[in-house]
């Protein structure tokens, strides 16, 4: 595998070959012009006259044996630790007799160092990635305190905040966000009926098919809005196929869940409002924020808007 100092990308590599294979010049002229030495030179060009095309690309640095690799068995038993305890790599040390950081590579590897991304009673991993853009929808639904006027508790402090019975009420949020380029969108709705989620996720749709993007599949719980007849026929109509989760199992909609918890901290709670329609006036900017400005982890640090352009650049190539 090349380093980040490599002096030869594929492209030098091809370069190499152009030079020598094509145009005829020496092997060790063209290995000063490239900055490498005639022994770099000379594996490359073995490597094209062996392999071809295929041969200029990285392989893995992995090697062939390792021979002081943690035994299967002790594998598969701290996996089941994991699972039937809950423990993390301290807790599981005691347990299985194996140092911490050994443990942690283990649960890495199987995609189980975190218990969110697991299903909470097998605690077999659920993560996984659409193809592309479209190919599945999350949607679900939030309900949120509305601030009182004035502000609550976060600006006010508990003591001089109103009542927390005073019966201002809620505000309904319908949250939808792509499986593969994690675009996000934020509905305002008036309540938790069909005709709300019909009305967000025709609005994500439309938004989506702006960009080129063809809803595929939508993924929501089991809440009556979504297996309502209104729902179905708006299936229908944008030519979707609609998931539900197993009953009691809302990880398996987690990318919808988890922008519903960055939403909370990064707005919601984010600073303290004097007024609901204060912040009310500030989802827009977030939203923009999050699928422009936000880097996100889970797609090597480019911004859901940078996965989106990228992903449909390499599919239409």
């Amino acid at each position: 595998m090349a380093h980040r100092s490599a002096r030869l990308t594929v492209f030098g590599r091809q370069l190499l070959v152009q030079r020598v294979i094509v145009l005829g010049k020496p092997v060790a002229m063209v290995a000063t012009e490239l900055g490498i030495s005639r022994t770099t030179a000379y594996k490359w060009l073995r490597r094209y006259r062996t392999e071809g095309e295929a041969g200029l690309t990285e392989r893995s640095s992995r090697p062939h044996r390792s021979p002081r690799a943690l035994r299967r068995a002790a594998v598969e038993t701290i996996l089941a630790a994991r699972v039937s305890t809950g423990y993390g790599p301290h807790r599981l040390a005691y347990a299985t007799g194996h140092p911490r950081s050994t443990i942690g590579d283990v649960l890495r590897r199987a995609g189980m160092s975190r218990l969110d991304h697991g299903d909470k009673l097998t605690g077999a991993p659920v993560r996984y990635v659409a193809c592309h853009p479209g190919a599945l929808l999350h949607q679900d639904h939030k309900k949120l305190g509305r601030v009182p006027d004035g502000g609550g508790h976060r600006a006010l402090g508990r003591a001089a905040a109103p009542s927390r019975h005073r019966g201002d009420g809620y505000d309904h949020f319908e949250v939808l966000i792509d499986d593969a380029s994690r675009l996000g969108f934020v509905v305002q709705v008036p309540d938790e009926r069909p005709a709300s989620a019909v009305m967000a996720l025709e609005q994500a749709v439309a938004a989506l098919a702006g960009q080129g993007v063809h809803v595929e599949r939508v993924l929501t719980d089991n809440g009556g809005a979504y297996r309502s007849r209104d729902y179905a026929a708006a299936m229908q109509r944008i030519g979707a196929r609609h998931k539900r989760t197993r009953p009691y199992r809302p990880q398996t909609n987690g990318k919808a869940e988890r922008l519903i918890k960055t939403l909370l901290a990064e707005w919601a709670y984010a600073r303290p409002y004097h007024s609901n329609d204060e912040r009310l006036a500030a989802l827009p900017a977030w939203v923009d924020f999050y699928n422009q400005g936000r880097p996100h982890t889970a797609i090597a640090g480019l911004t859901p808007h940078q996965a989106l352009v990228r992903n449909l650049s390499v599919n239409h190539s």
